[in-house]
Parts: C-alpha cells; structure tokens; sequence
C-alpha cells in the first residue's frame, strides 16, 4: 500500500501574494546597466544621459528649490482637473449603470468622445478657455472623465445580480441596494479604472503644460528639450515616472483599505 501523499492547499483562488522588494530591484538592475553601458560607450551620450548625471540634476534641482517651482503648479493643475473629470465620471458612470434611460442617451455619446485624442484638443479648449489655467483645467479634466465613466458603469454592470436579488428578496429598498451591494460591488473596478484614468490625466498635464506655461514640469522638459539637455530632460521624466509611481501606490492603499471585506 503506497503511503500517503501530502496535498498542498490550492484554495487560495489565486490571490497574488507581495514580494518585498522585487519592484525596487528591478528598477535597482535597469539603472546600473544603463550607467554601466553610459560609461562603457556602449550607449552613446546623445541617446541616454548617465543615470547619476540625472541624479546630480535632481539633487541641484532639490536644493535650488526649483523642483517646488515647478512641480507645485503641476500637482496643482492635477488635482483641480483629475478631481472635476473623475468626479463627475464615477457620477455619470454610476448612472448610466442604474438607469435605463441614461443608459440609451449617454453611452452612444461616450462611445463617441472616448477614442478622440485628448491632446489634438488642446488648441479648442485655449480657444474656449484662454491660454492660462482654465484651458490646463478642462484639458485634464476631459481627459480623465471619459475612461472614468467606461470603467465606472462597466464595474456597475459587473455587480452580482444574484446578491441585487437577495436584496429585493428581504425587502431592501432601493437606496440601500445601491449603497450596501451595488457601489461596494463596483469599488474594485472604479479603483482600478483610476489608475488608468490619473495615467491619462499626467500626460495631458505635460502637453498642456508645453503649451503657454511658464512653470510646471511639462514647461520644465520643454525648456530642457530645446536646449538639448539630456540630464535635465531626463530628470523631468523621472519626476513625472515618480509622480505615477507615487498615485499607483496611493491607490493601492485605497484598495486595502476599503476592500478589506474581500479578503
């Protein structure tokens, strides 16, 4: 009789597990090869500026105080128009996924906006809004509204609706359905469509701010590319990369915090 093998447990439902560190790593491994092939002449110094170069550009930045000047205007006109377009999508989004009605007007409309280019707009909304920071405001905000609304109603839509049934079966009216099961339901898809959305909203930034700003890091990496300097070039996307390393993480925390009950 063959003796009794040990089974390991697969219940998990494949539910991803942290590695400490890895990520770091990786970025850790990226740098040194390109300062490795900088200093080799395997990368040519037109084609790639030597990491700690970049690092020497940040850290004059740093305590010249220029990296406030230009990163507060950014991380302002971030937060005014990613706050107005994803606000006021996860409302229309939310919409669309409850009512009918709203349903058959709004999603042909939305269809329509989302594949225009965010960016070729830009001219119009200098047009309607003037060169300052209203035209920077809708620009963002635009950009971040529609992938908001898409993932928004689609995160509706994918809500059980056997536990929308139960509701109704105990005699839950309405607006508690949609507080107690349908907008936890779609928590993890609205999260997860803000990554997206932010990302959007950080490259609309640059373009908006390339155009009639005198400070801000998009303004910053154009002076930079004009002048051809790489180190300074580089630096601003390093910040920009950092900027949307720091909201993925963000809303990660978001995600722990408010969808323990998945766990």
């Amino acid at each position: 009789m063959s003796e009794a093998r040990v089974v390991p447990f697969r219940g998990g439902g494949f539910r991803p597990v942290a590695k400490r560190g890895a990520g770091l790593l990786v970025f850790v491994v990226l740098i040194l090869l390109a300062e490795w092939g900088t200093r080799a002449g395997w990368i040519g110094n037109l084609t790639l500026p030597r990491p700690s170069d970049v690092a020497l550009t940040l850290v004059d930045l740093w305590q010249s105080g220029r990296l406030w000047t230009h990163l507060v205007p950014s991380l302002t006109r971030l937060a005014v128009g990613g706050v107005m377009g994803i606000s006021i999508g996860i409302a229309v989004g939310v919409a669309i996924g409850l009512f009918s009605h709203v349903r058959a007007g709004l999603v042909p409309l939305v269809a329509a906006l989302f594949p225009i280019p965010k960016i070729a707009l830009l001219p119009l909304f200098v047009i309607w809004f003037g060169i300052d920071e209203g035209s920077k405001y809708a620009l963002i905000a635009f950009g971040t509204f529609t992938p908001t609304v898409v993932s928004t109603y689609g995160a509706v839509d994918n809500v059980d609706r056997t536990l929308i049934r139960m509701g109704q079966s105990f005699g839950l009216s309405w607006f508690s359905i949609v507080r107690k099961i349908v907008l936890p339901g779609a928590l993890p898809g609205i999260l997860s469509g803000l990554r997206v959305s932010i990302a959007i909203g950080i490259i609309l930034l640059v373009a908006a701010e390339m155009l009639g700003a005198e400070y801000g890091i998009g303004a910053y990496i154009l002076q930079a590319g004009s002048l051809y300097d790489l180190e300074r070039l580089f630096a601003g996307v390093v910040i920009l990369s950092a900027l949307g390393v720091l909201t993925s993480w963000a809303i990660g925390l978001a995600e722990k915090r408010l969808l323990r009950w998945r766990s």
